[in-house]
């Protein structure tokens, strides 16, 4: 079989945005055509076809059929076989998840989502039904449930309901109060919804219609098509659900509706174009460019321009929205809005937040507009489209409430009801620094004797460890992630910044403290939680004595205590390949050589002696924490562990530094 040659397999039409068909190629074939290419060679069949469709291939190959649209050899378009499964089983995974809800036993043909405990012979309020094509979740079916909508009609993917569908559903769900149906401006969806309200009318129900269509992205005249149906749509929804659970008629829900459809306005911005289930995705749009103004069934937006920092696009769309010249939406300076931002599909949380953070004081600032309500997620989606849109709805006290009464939909999101506070409030300072004066927490103007020997202490200890950040990097190039020397850098640099102003150092507990904070603030990653936690054991114990001047055994109680701090939060101990290797022989040869009677300085020395050899001892041991345990071992015994040559660099130079004070005295 030649390169582009077609591989013909039986397909189904692709309905495109909500009613308007695309043409596609149907016809026959066994599954033995399929099965055979791939049991000749099928390194290569595999290849050719995506792995989200592959499962689905062959995981049917003993049916009689499989339906799949045109292939061809190196260009690979193919539908997954049960493509047409995707929205029922969507539905059938809804209402398992979530119990208040269930669905018409009518697959394939009706796929309605309706209340669990919404009947049409005893329901007593207004039904609010809306719907369309499915690829737009959770619209429309997350946001069943009370106080919002009573079912949503689900299409197929991108294509309108069908009027059996829509009809089922109001026959479900509508009792005397009669029915809304909330409707987004796309022709499908028009006719069909239409055709439908006019039917269950003949029946005798009441119904009422309102469309949705808050599309900014294009100037008017839109002729007979109008403007399309976005995001804002599932503000309608709320306003509509809420008023509907307070019991209003059906005029006066619909009458709601109907405002508050009028009141807001959308437009997106697409960084992809989504992917039809089983299609190739499309390559309309090139690298680093972005689509503006795009509807939610990947057909071509406005324009489409070069990548632009988040705060750029957010200016060129609510520009857009807020035109004086479309005037889309009658807002102006000095009113109320409630802010939408939507993801498309597939912009993480993180993207959506900060399109958020950058939205609201523009609106704020340079619009003087006072935003009442943030809502901010992925609420009607584009399948797998990256990219988000922004909705602006004009509120008054009245919609806000309608906004914040309470739902049981499902995605409607809960935490945004409510007045906003302030954004930010000050950080609250630990009650015993605020009690402290700013005398203690400054540099004396004369040091005592302890200060001269911990200030000398202090600054060969960091200095060390200073001048060894290219060794710790490249050691940690080939047992870490090569930035154990940058990062204790930091940490030493704060440390000999802040010891100029702010060390008590006459005071030994609180320098240790402040030591611990330099750390916390300047550091950062597992290296400076660590050394933070060391610093806040060594100064709880040093805390605890009474006595402004620290005796050497003290310090080696002090040691001590902020090693067993180390290692019962970092779970390391002696042998695991860490700082813990030097430090812990150190505090042992401390601790022996003060009880056997040496003077403090000369214990500190022999200490540091055995700091060091604990550390070069590093390349003989297994890792067992941190990033070297997935480290070969025969890369391991190369090198020593950069923490632990860190650790005894500045003990050894602290303890250099303390005997040059003494025997200088």
């Amino acid at each position: 079989m030649k390169k582009g040659e077609d591989i013909l397999v039986n397909g189904g039409g692709i309905s495109c945005p909500e009613g308007e068909v695309k043409q596609s190629c149907h016809c026959q074939t066994s599954a033995a055509v399929v099965s055979s290419l791939h049991q000749q060679s099928p390194s290569k069949s595999n290849a050719l076809i995506p792995p989200s469709i592959r499962l689905w291939l062959f995981k049917g190959r003993n049916s009689s059929t499989i339906p799949m649209a045109t292939a061809k050899i190196g260009k690979t378009k193919k539908s997954p076989p049960r493509f047409l499964d995707v929205v029922t089983e969507f539905i059938e995974g809804l209402v398992e998840t979530y119990p208040g809800l269930q669905y018409l036993d009518g697959f394939p043909e009706v796929k309605v989502v309706i209340r669990a405990d919404a009947s049409g012979t005893t329901y007593d309020k207004v039904a609010v039904i809306s719907g369309g094509g499915s690829g737009h979740e959770p619209a429309h079916a997350g946001y069943v449930g009370e106080g919002m909508l009573t079912a949503a009609i689900c299409g197929d993917v991108f294509a309108s309901p069908s009027v059996d569908s829509i009809l089922a559903g109001i026959r479900a769900v509508t009792g005397p109060m009669g029915c809304l149906l909330i409707v987004k401006n796309y022709t499908g969806d028009r006719l069909n919804f239409g055709l439908a309200a006019e039917q269950a009318r003949s029946e005798g129900y009441k119904i009422e219609t309102v469309i949705v269509g808050d599309d900014c992205a294009l100037p008017p005249p839109r002729g007979i098509a109008g403007r399309r149906g976005l995001a804002g749509t599932v503000l309608v929804h709320k306003v509509a659900g809420a008023a509907a659970a307070a019991g209003l008629s059906l005029a006066d829900v619909a009458s709601e509706a109907q405002r508050a459809s009028e009141m807001v306005g959308t437009m997106g911005v697409a960084l992809s174009v989504c992917t039809l289930p089983g299609q190739v995705t499309s390559d309309r749009l090139g690298p680093g460019k972005m689509e503006l103004g795009l509807g939610i069934h990947g057909e071509a937006g406005a324009a489409v321009a070069d990548l632009q920092p988040v705060d750029v696009v957010v200016s060129h769309v609510l520009n857009q929205i807020l035109s004086l010249e479309t005037n889309y939406v009658p807002i102006t300076r000095g009113n109320r809005v409630v802010l939408m931002i939507n993801g498309l599909g597939a912009t993480p949380v993180m993207e959506l937040m900060i399109a958020a953070g950058k939205t609201v004081p523009k609106l704020q600032l340079e619009f003087g507009l006072a935003v009442e309500r943030v809502y901010t997620g992925s609420f009607m989606t584009s399948l797998d489209m990256a990219g988000f849109s922004i909705s602006i709805m004009k509120a008054d006290q009245t919609l806000l409430q309608r906004l914040d009464a309470p739902t049981k939909a499902p995605h409607w999101p809960v935490g945004s009801a409510g007045n906003r506070p302030p954004a930010k409030i000050p950080v609250p300072l630990p009650s015993s620094r605020s009690t402290k004066s700013e005398e203690s927490l400054s540099r004396p103007l004369q040091l005592s004797e302890q200060g001269h020997i911990l200030e000398a202490a202090i600054e060969a200890a960091v200095n060390a460890v200073i001048g060894m950040r290219d060794s710790l990097n490249d050691w940690d190039s080939k047992v870490g992630d090569g930035d154990c020397g940058s990062t204790m850098y930091r940490g030493a640099t704060a440390i000999l910044d802040d010891m100029k102003k702010y060390y008590p150092l006459n005071d030994a507990a609180e320098t240790v403290n402040e030591i611990g904070s330099s750390v916390r603030r300047a550091m950062g990653g597992t290296s400076g939680v660590l050394y933070n936690i060391f610093c806040k054991a060594a100064y709880a114990k040093l805390k605890a004595n009474s006595d402004s001047a620290v005796t050497a055994k003290q310090w080696a109680e002090a040691l001590e205590a902020a090693i067993a701090a180390v290692s019962k939060y970092g779970g390391a101990s002696a042998g695991y390949r860490t700082l813990l290797d030097a430090l812990i022989p150190a505090s042992a040869v401390l601790k022996e050589r003060l009880t056997a009677g040496d003077d403090s300085s000369t214990a500190f020395l022999l200490s540091s002696e055995a700091a060091s050899a604990g550390a070069e001892s590093t390349k003989d041991m297994p890792a067992q924490a941190g990033r070297s345990s997935y480290v070969s071992a025969a890369i391991l015994a190369t090198v020593p562990d950069p923490g632990a040559m860190a650790a005894a660099a500045w003990y050894r130079a602290a303890a250099l530094a303390v005997k040059a004070k003494y025997e200088k005295a």
